[in-house]
Order: C-alpha cells, then structure tokens, then sequence
C-alpha cells in the first residue's frame, strides 16, 4: 500500500502537469508538498480505489464507473473539507462549476472519477502491482523508511512555508535564516502555482 500510494502520488502530478498544458497551455506544478512531484490527494485515492474496487475488477464497465464516482466524489469532498481544516485552504474550488456541493465537488469531476477508477483497476493497477512486486525484492523495507523520513519533513516544510508566506503577506519580516530561506524559495508565487491560486 506504501509503494501504491507513492505511485498514485506521482501519477496524479503527471496527470494533473499534463491536463494543465492542454488546457491552459503551460505547465503548473500541482504538488502538495513543496519538493518532490507528490500530489498526495491522488495517493490516497490510489490506494482508495484500489482497495474498494478490486473485488468489482471483472465486473462491467458501467458498475464500475458509479462505483468510482461515488468514492472519487466523497474522497475529493473529505479531502477538501480535511486540507481546509489542517492547512486553512483548499486548492480546488468548483463554485462555479455545474451541479457542485460546496465548491468541494461538482459532476464534471464526479464524472472523472467514474472514468479514472476504470481505467485504474481494469488497466493500470494490474502492471502497477507488478512494478510494486519488483521494487518490494529489490529494495526491502530500508528505501521505504527513508521516504516516510523524507515525507515527514516535506510535509513539515510545506506547512512551514505557507505559514511563512501568509506572515510576509501580512507585512511581517523574517526573523531568521530559515524564514529568510523561506522567502527566496517556497513563498507565495511558487505556493500560488502548486496551489492552483487557492492557497491564502
């Protein structure tokens, strides 16, 4: 489930970097932590889907689909409603998007989510698990704790960083290294990029 999520992290980066460029033509870095292409929304929802669909996987496309639409949507509504509560913000807001409950969900994406856990568990997931089967052999559980390692502390910058850029927003001037460091890498042009401008 480990190596799943960290799967469904950087898959939902590439997928979401190249949904971008098709529709606004450039590139926006939609991480959720400030270094790495981690997009953690979609890793749990990678293991989400995994583990609540793969008893349907040689049922029929369309069981399928409203399955996957109704776990993406509450997944996508729960993890809005929690990055609110945790960060202050949330970094999608479908307001004014046709048929949405709270900005937090609306059809159109719904209706991705019924696509996209089809495409997971009939197509993806089956060469994912081999991949996951390979690194597990080759790599043992030591790669595993210096990630977890490494999570921790990006997770620890990222709230760090929007902290600080909300402080430098509000006229509040650096009172150390850190926070100076802060202000030349992680501030608020590059949070408004990862954040989809929803960040403050």
């Amino acid at each position: 489930m480990f190596w799943l999520f960290i799967f469904g992290s950087i898959f939902g980066w590439v997928l979401e970097g190249v949904f971008s460029l098709i529709v606004h033509g450039v590139f926006i870095n939609h991480s959720a932590l400030v270094i790495g292409p981690f997009n953690i929304c979609y890793g749990i929802c990678a293991c989400s889907l995994t583990f609540l669909l793969y008893k349907f996987k040689d049922k029929g496309y369309i069981k399928l689909f409203f399955i996957s639409f109704i776990i993406g949507s509450i997944l996508e509504y729960i993890m809005s409603w929690g990055m609110e509560l945790v960060m202050g913000f949330s970094a999608w807001d479908y307001s004014d998007n046709f048929l949405n409950i709270n900005g937090r969900v609306c059809l159109l994406m719904s209706f991705f989510w019924g696509i996209l856990g089809i495409a997971w568990i009939k197509i993806l997931y089956p060469h994912v698990e081999k991949l996951i089967n390979k690194t597990i052999e080759k790599t043992g559980k030591n790669l595993i704790i210096v990630i977890i390692v490494f999570l921790i502390f990006d997770m620890i910058l990222t709230i760090s960083a929007v902290v600080r850029a909300r402080e430098k927003e509000n006229g509040l001037e650096p009172r150390n290294a850190y926070e100076r460091l802060l202000d030349k890498t992680f501030n608020k042009d590059y949070l408004y990029n990862m954040y989809n401008n929803n960040w403050s």
